[in-house]
């Protein structure tokens, strides 16, 4: 079941201002801190909401947030902006009314952050698809890109608008989003030019010079100093939490999603960097004949690059800075320009280029986000305008911002009272007129096409003669003296001649949100905002692509003499267009409002905060708020909070929810004059009857929590009671269940106990039976065996007397036979016993010969050279010939043991050990080393897999050799590829076939007897392979490549064997030349290694290290 909650519940101080009792500006303010403290940001004011800038980041603005105010009343839950857009975009996509959102607030209030927290709310709850999200996408990514060209740091707000920024959210008939368009009021370009101590330029300078790539600030001509560059504040270059170089990769990105060509984006940033180069230009006087001055440019170097950019010729911007051409009819007349009016031309160039560019890339954003469709569309719009400024020094850029504060303050205050008005007539409750503070007077003050001062500022600025800032307020003193809301010193008014907090050149007006003073110097140029047509016409005749649509005045062809609209009338036109776009639509209002100058967290000013209460006019509004009835509610929300406070609505009512209402509020005896009963609300008048019913709920809910608790604990009490008695009844059972096993179970173990017991009694009885009994057979066998034995042994002895005289007559008889042996043969004897002797001596040496020599075996291994020591001379053939035969045994046991593969690895070690041994100095070196045959795995490396599929013969071998040039001796590396019917030469990076040879071109191979890598492959003449000559290389591995070219050779029937020539000395073939390669010892430059040198035409010398 939904929980349903309301403003009121777990409120921190009060969540709508027209509910605080009593009413006043300290109350009100003290409400508004108790509510930060908590960072509770939000408030109300009825239907408009308060925002505190915490400058911090708070949890706030999730999905979860926005999934929980979605499609809830505005009252239904604590105050939060999403409350707010959450109803602008119902009203819009159920009622079908056009809204707008107003977020006004002074400079660091937090209105840039309002509208973007408005605008991605509601691109979160419409809905979803494709085009859909890139629209969204692109309205919502807009937003980077006109704050990168048109915010900047100021004293109050790291990341201020410097202009107003109004944009229309068009959507179709299911609330989807379709387009938007952006309209751009008053760019603060003065800017450009100059900023006051402690502010930056605009953000796109700073984000240029540090995100872009080297590339690109080397393609403008831009370096990363910012100190390079005039136009830029050095003081607050950089700001702390400000990565300028990642938000320029948000701004390029922002500008791709939302529709830029990179050509676009590409000039965009030659026309920032052109202003940056135009600020370095300065200018040096210079006498002419005639008695004027005249500027020139000191350093043309920046103007040149600034030409470059731009597609202009230098020589035409150089005379645009020193000449101005005026038109008169058909007279044209040329003035020079001194160093203050060049200074004057750069810098309104400067403007106009940035403020130009600024208003194409709001057209051209337009472009991308407009609506496709031309069906009947809804709109959405929200309004992000600079507020109220009031500094030290107050110039036309504060008067004008103010005027359209004044205006939006006017409508403020007429469409809230409608708007309370028409929900009055709505609900059928009696209209009662309010008064109220009308600030008309002071817009007529400012606008009247009359008397008002933009109108008298604008005919200064046209009439003929000299016209100077204190012209302009001369007429002001002379037209405006008695208005109320004026002030000067200078004025008819004698209540300001002795005013010493008005300066002289100053006026001040007295603003709804206070009084500023104003200083009028700059007032009648910066209304003028003049671009010499010189400077036009220059930068229309540029070859750049952009320069032109920005500059189109200055076309020769359209000429126009008539002088152009000034700024003031501009922007006073510009802000009538947007005061009926407003009037227009249903009015929904953020008042944003900064804590303190510092910028900081958990820091509230009261002094700050009460000044801007009274220029916002919340004090005012709270009042229009509460004039009528300060708090309604629906009938149905209503009953369901506070039907608990009357028995007959308790638990629940069945009737209708009015009828409901009408019951509980005469139960609780409420004045009839404290509250109305209107179509679909009750309407209450006094908040302390609010708060009364408030009072009597939060005391019922106690009761009734009460209630509950009592329920609930004897409902739980008893629960345990019935489970505390079951258990017990589940306990006894289990208990005598558990008392009369114990009873079986010792019953049953005394019964074992006696039965065996009985049969252990009647088991031994019967065991001693058993063992008399056997006592009685062992005795009857004993006796018998001893009588046995007796007989036995008697028997025994006489027939050992019997035999002891059989054998005494044997012995006698074979001594006797014996003797007579000895007497027949004792003549025989003496002549075969030494033969017999000897024969019996050597077997017996023979047999401790061949054992021990069993025992002193040495090991399997065929290196293994040791042997036992022969025990006796006579022996030494015998013991050679064996040594000789264990040795091919077991070479031949060890041999049995090779594969294919190491016997022909073998096989090769044996044919060098033939070629090489004792002949060639590097061959030692080689015994070691295994012959690997690919060294740059061929097979396997994808780099060669090309040159792989070229050969067609299985790879025998396969490195990288040196390719020694005759010309220099220097060696170029090569794949040298050998199989078994060609050799190949490759280059190593690239894998191309240099050269290709048979192995039947092949003669001989030559090498030195020294320990270098050299050796000739020399080629048989006459040969097609020998065309170019022999081939001299270099290779750590030489003594492979030429034992498998040797054994190849050897291995082939059709072919002869390739012959080896090692010799110190030996001569090459190169194309049609002979060459000597000569080898001697020596210590070459380039350390121990070998090195190679030409010594002439006909002779190379190779000095290899001394061994």
């Amino acid at each position: 079941m939904e929980v349903k909650t309301s403003l009121l519940d777990n409120m921190i101080g009060v969540g709508d201002m027209v509910l605080i009792e009593p009413l006043s500006e300290d109350t009100f303010i003290e409400n508004l801190k108790k509510r930060f403290d908590h960072n509770e940001i939000y408030t109300y004011i009825g239907s408009v909401v308060i925002s505190m800038n915490p400058y911090k980041s708070l949890p706030i603005y999730t999905a979860e947030k926005v999934e929980e105010y979605r499609n809830r009343n505005f009252y239904e839950l604590s105050p939060h902006i999403y409350a707010l857009a959450d109803e602008a975009y119902r009203s819009l996509r159920e009622q079908d009314k056009d809204q707008c959102i107003l977020i006004t607030g002074e400079s660091g209030a937090g209105k840039t952050e309002a509208s973007k927290f408005v605008m991605s709310y509601v691109a979160a709850v419409c809905g979803k698809g494709q085009e859909v999200n890139k629209v969204k996408e692109q309205l919502l990514q807009s937003n980077p890109v006109l704050e990168a060209f048109g915010n900047a740091k100021t004293v109050r707000n790291d990341n201020s608008s410097r202009f107003g920024k109004y944009m229309d959210i068009e959507f179709d008939f299911k609330g989807d989003p379709l387009g938007g368009v952006i309209s751009n009021y008053l760019l603060e370009k003065s800017r450009v030019v100059k900023q006051p101590r402690g502010e930056r330029n605009f953000h796109i300078f700073y984000q240029l010079l540090s995100g872009a790539s080297d590339d690109t600030l080397k393609k403008l001509k831009l370096d990363r100093d910012f100190s390079k560059y005039n136009y830029l504040s050095l003081d607050s270059a950089t700001v702390n939490g400000l990565d300028d170089a990642a938000s320029f990769r948000t701004v390029r990105n922002a500008m791709q999603i939302v529709g830029f060509m990179e050509d676009e984006v590409q000039s965009i940033l030659e026309l920032v960097a052109a202003v940056l180069k135009l600020g370095n230009i300065e200018f040096k006087p210079e006498s002419r004949c005639n008695g004027f001055d005249e500027s020139r440019i000191k350093d043309k170097n920046d103007l040149k690059e600034m030409c470059e950019l731009l597609g202009i010729e230098q020589s035409v911007l150089e005379r645009a800075f020193s000449f101005r051409t005026v038109e008169a009819k058909m007279e044209k007349v040329s003035t020079t320009l001194n160093v203050a009016q060049a200074y004057y031309a750069r810098d309104a160039l400067a403007k106009n280029l940035y403020s130009r560019l600024f208003s194409w890339l709001v057209n051209r954003i337009n472009e991308s986000i407009k609506a496709q469709t031309k069906a009947r569309k809804k709109v959405m719009g929200v309004l992000d305008i600079y507020g109220f400024e009031i500094f030290e020094d107050n110039s036309f850029e504060q008067f004008i911002i103010n005027y359209c504060n004044e205006k939006l303050q006017q409508i403020f205050i007429e469409l809230t009272l409608r708007e309370e008005q028409e929900e009055y007539v709505r609900e059928g409750i009696e209209w009662t007129n309010i008064e109220y503070f009308n600030n008309a007077i002071i817009c007529d003050l400012i606008e009247n096409n009359k008397n008002g001062i933009l109108a008298m500022l604008d005919e200064e600025c046209l009439r003929p003669g000299t016209v100077t800032d204190e012209t302009f307020l001369d007429k002001l003193n002379t037209v405006c003296a008695e208005h109320q809301h004026f002030e000067s010193r200078q004025s008819k008014n004698s209540k300001f001649l002795t005013d010493h907090s008005l300066p002289h050149n100053c006026f001040r007006i007295q603003h709804y949100a206070g009084k500023v003073l104003y200083r009028v110097e700059g007032f009648v140029d910066k209304n003028n905002d003049l671009l010499y047509r010189d400077l036009s016409q220059a930068m229309y005749k540029a070859n750049h692509s952009l320069i032109k649509i920005l500059f189109p005045e200055g076309n020769p062809a359209k000429v126009n003499l008539k002088r152009p609209p000034t700024a003031g009338f501009q922007f006073r036109a510009s802000v009538g267009t947007l005061m009926k776009n407003l009037l227009t639509k249903n009015p929904n209002y953020i008042r944003c409002i900064k804590p303190n100058d510092k910028k900081a967290a958990h820091i509230f000013t009261d002094s700050l905060v009460c000044h801007q209460v009274r220029y916002l006019g919340l004090m005012e509004n709270v009042r229009v708020r509460r004039a009528g009835y300060a708090f309604r509610q629906a009938y149905e929300p209503c009953l369901e909070r506070y039907k608990m406070l009357c028995k007959q609505t308790w638990p629940h009512w069945k009737g209708p929810a009015r009828e409901g209402v009408e019951v509980l509020l005469k139960d609780l005896q409420v004045p009839a004059e404290e509250f109305a009963y209107g179509r679909s609300k009750i309407f209450i008048r006094n908040p302390r009857t609010l708060f009364f019913l408030e009072e009597k709920r939060r005391q019922c809910l106690e009761d009734l929590a009460a209630l509950i608790q009592k329920i609930y604990r004897g409902w739980k009490c008893r629960t345990h009671f019935l489970l505390l008695k079951k258990s017990q009844v589940v306990v006894a059972a289990w208990y005598r269940r558990f008392a009369q096993q114990k009873k079986y179970q010792n019953i049953r173990s005394s019964a074992l106990v006696v039965q065996s017991f009985i049969r252990g009694w009647k088991a031994r009885k019967l065991l001693r039976e058993l063992k008399h009994k056997k006592r009685c057979e062992e005795a009857v066998t004993t006796i018998s065996a001893y009588w046995h034995g007796t007989q036995a042994r008697r028997e025994l002895k006489c027939l050992k007397e019997e035999a002891r005289r059989k054998h005494a007559v044997a012995v006698i008889w074979a001594y006797w036979l014996g003797l007579k042996v000895r007497r027949e043969y004792r003549k025989f004897f003496r002549a075969n016993a030494g033969k017999k002797i000897y024969d019996f001596t050597v077997q017996r040496i023979m047999q401790k010969y061949f054992m021990g020599l069993k025992k002193t075996m040495p090991s399997m291994s065929p290196v293994d050279k040791s042997w036992p020591a022969r025990p006796y001379s006579f022996l030494d053939g015998t013991h050679q010939e064996l040594r000789r035969i264990f040795h091919l045994w077991r070479c031949k046991k060890y041999r049995s043991q090779f594969t294919e593969e190491k016997k022909a690895t073998y096989e090769e070690k044996l044919a060098a050990s033939e070629l090489f041994k004792d002949k060639k100095a590097l061959y030692p070196n080689s015994v070691g080393q295994p012959f690997k045959g690919d060294y740059v795995e061929i097979t396997k490396n994808p780099k060669y897999q090309k040159l792989n599929s070229l050969v067609e013969d299985k790879v025998l071998l396969a490195d990288v050799v040196s390719k020694i040039n005759r010309a220099n001796g220097k060696g170029a590396p090569r794949i040298f590829l050998l199989t078994k019917k060609s050799l190949v030469l490759a280059d190593q990076k690239t894998g191309q076939v240099k050269a290709s040879v048979p192995l039947l071109d092949l003669s001989s191979v030559s090498v030195s007897t020294q320990s270098d890598g050299f050796f000739a492959l020399k080629l048989k003449e006459g040969s097609t392979s020998a065309a170019k000559g022999d081939f001299l290389l270099s290779s750590d591995r030489l003594i492979e490549i030429i034992t498998k070219l040797h054994c190849i050779g050897a291995a082939s029937a059709d072919r002869n064997q390739i012959n080896i020539d090692i010799s110190d000395e030996f001569l090459v073939q190169f194309k049609q030349d002979k060459v000597c390669v000569k080898f001697i010892q020596g210590t070459p430059k380039n350390g121990n290694g070998v090195a190679c040198k030409r010594k002439n035409n006909r002779l190379l010398e190779v000095s290899v290290p001394s061994p």
